[in-house]
């Protein structure tokens, strides 16, 4: 027990947490490739991606709640949220007509292919990563109400 102990705390304190965005491509809802690792480069501007699916109604929820307080929170904390679907092929067709409805500021990336998310190794979605300085300074998986606010004041600490 003792060395299962030492060895995953060694992994912990060696880095085994991915610290920047994968060198990944995607597409916006024009279709438009977009790299995560280097289209969201503008120097210390706060990048929060979250990770969310049609059929995931915390995801919705927390990107209403984030949508109330977005235009404060951009201009004051020089920030940008950006939308990633992992709706797979079964649901995709969903995306942008909930994207229209909802009348979201934020950017929205298509991961078609899962394959952002099964290289940030993300099983549960709401899932947000804070990125800023392209270092992956923060990670929040799951939301319950109330949790934007929490967000915020992580937001405010970078």
């Amino acid at each position: 027990m003792r060395t299962l102990f030492i060895a995953l705390f060694f992994l912990i304190q060696t880095g085994f947490a991915q610290e920047t965005l994968p060198n990944i491509n995607i597409k916006d809802l024009k279709n438009k490739t977009v790299n995560v690792s280097s289209d969201f480069t503008e120097k210390d501007k706060i990048y929060v991606f979250s990770f969310w699916a049609t059929w995931c109604v915390p995801c919705i929820r927390e990107l209403e709640a984030i949508k109330e307080h977005y235009a404060d929170w951009s201009e004051e904390l020089n920030m940008e949220l950006i939308a990633i679907s992992t709706d797979d092929s079964r649901t995709q067709k969903r995306v942008r007509p909930l994207v229209n409805g909802k009348n979201w500021p934020y950017k929205i990336l298509l991961d078609e292919n899962q394959e952002l998310k099964r290289a940030l190794a993300i099983v549960n979605i709401p899932y947000t990563v804070i990125v800023k300085n392209k270092e992956i300074k923060h990670i929040v998986n799951g939301y319950s109400q109330g949790a934007e606010m929490e967000l915020y004041e992580t937001l405010k600490e970078l």
